[in-house]
């Protein structure tokens, strides 16, 4: 079967209409090719397997590209495919997975996928972690390879750490990362109070944090990978890395050293901060937006914090929300903003944050949550997909809303609460 007629995936964007608050979902065929993913009998390592087998089900349902089901094939992993006995059970590809553990520790996975209607083998590949902790991402790719192979929007996401920051104890933090399941966690700062942790690069090799292990609240820069350490700011007050620009040459900061919390934006080449906001009140949380001649960020110049935008060529500022009051941190993409609505009189929760998706070129409006303590969104890099953090009945979760196709998805950390997070 060819690429174009297998893959019949409801291929979705959210287009913001001038007049209509929801999101929109373009519809380009009725049925999602049916793919169940299966474990080869004659594998020996069945016990992560079956953990590996798990996320990709998940990853797979995830993506809105495909829909998953269930098969009662037994097969060993290179015996011919009974293709006429899947089909008869409606399944369009069959996913094959084996593995393999090395004396040296490392994991390797597997795959096999079969196009049940062409009767042939689509798509063969292995992929390999010198840590078998790290299979998770082994899930990821796989579900990256198969959903590219058949032209799919992308879901590179998955494959990408999260940054987070968890408490433990009164004044005492730790910074992990992990994937974006939290089958797979780190510690990769541990003791005393850190928080509010930012990739500083889209590699992914270094990041920013708030330590209140110094003097002074202080700025730090990490290399994950050498554990290499820079200051870049102290101050007397609050000192947070909000954002950085698409090629980590500049960042957002909120810093307070005159006790009074205002924006800053450093320069990674000459390592000197501008001030970009001078108001007697708070200004924080700033995040980029319009290709990063602009900024939106939270004030309480009203009264009460909502969101503002501002350009960094001149000194005016212009109100972007006029929904509630109480709204307290924002994430872009482009010209579309999520920010944080506290909702005292929510009909679910007496203390309720919700997500509202949100256009600057329209009036478009969007509540993305109901219940619980949502926080901290982040949109993914092609801007289809935010993460976020959902604190409810006492369990702190990884949230993954995917916006074309108006779905969300929770994981759960066991012991500790998560701060903040970042992917």
């Amino acid at each position: 079967m060819k690429k174009t007629f297998i893959f019949l995936f409801v291929l979705c964007g959210f287009l913001f209409a001038q007049v209509d608050a929801n999101l929109e979902i373009v519809k380009k065929a009725k049925t999602l090719p049916k793919i169940s993913v299966n474990i080869a009998s004659d594998s020996a390592e069945i016990a992560t397997l079956s953990k590996i087998k798990e996320i990709l089900t998940k990853d797979l349902i995830i993506s809105g590209h495909f829909d998953v089901a269930l098969s009662n094939s037994i097969i060993k992993f290179d015996d011919e495919l009974d293709t006429l006995r899947l089909s008869n059970e409606g399944l369009d590809l069959y996913l094959l997975l084996s593995a393999k553990r090395s004396l040296n520790g490392s994991y390797t996975l597997y795959t096999k996928l079969f196009d049940i209607n062409a009767k042939t083998l689509s798509l063969q590949k292995s992929y390999t972690t010198l840590k078998e902790d790290r299979y998770p991402f082994l899930a990821h790719r796989t579900a990256i390879s198969v959903n590219d192979h058949f032209d799919a929007p992308s879901i590179d996401w998955m494959d990408k750490f999260v940054v987070f920051s968890t408490y433990k104890e009164s004044k005492k933090a730790d910074i992990m990362i992990g994937d974006y399941t939290l089958n797979y966690k780190k510690t990769i700062i541990r003791g005393g109070l850190n928080i509010f942790p930012k990739w500083a690069d889209k590699n992914q090799r270094s990041i920013y944090y708030t330590s209140y292990n110094y003097v002074k609240p202080t700025l730090v820069k990490l290399n994950i990978y050498t554990q290499e350490k820079s200051i870049i700011m102290q101050s007397d007050g609050m000192i947070v890395a909000s954002d950085v620009n698409s090629d980590g040459s500049k960042v957002l900061i909120t810093a307070s050293p005159n006790n009074q919390p205002d924006v800053y934006l450093y320069n990674t080449s000459t390592k000197s901060a501008k001030q970009v906001t001078n108001y007697s009140g708070i200004d924080v949380s700033a995040q980029f937006i319009d290709d990063g001649s602009k900024m939106v960020f939270v004030s309480d110049r009203l009264g009460y914090p909502n969101i503002f935008a501002k350009s960094f060529n001149s000194r005016g500022v212009e109100r972007l929300v006029y929904h509630s009051r109480n709204n307290s941190s924002a994430t872009s993409h482009k010209d579309n903003i999520v920010y944080v609505s506290r909702e005292s009189d929510n009909e679910f929760n007496s203390r309720t944050f919700n997500l509202y998706l949100m256009s600057t070129k329209s009036d478009s409006l969007k509540r993305l949550t109901s219940s619980g303590i949502n926080q901290f969104p982040k949109f993914s890099k092609d801007g289809e997909s935010l993460l976020f953090i959902k604190n409810f009945n006492s369990q702190s979760s990884v949230g993954i809303i995917r916006l074309n196709f108006n779905k969300s998805y929770l994981f759960n950390l066991d012991g500790g609460r998560i701060q903040s997070i970042d992917w």
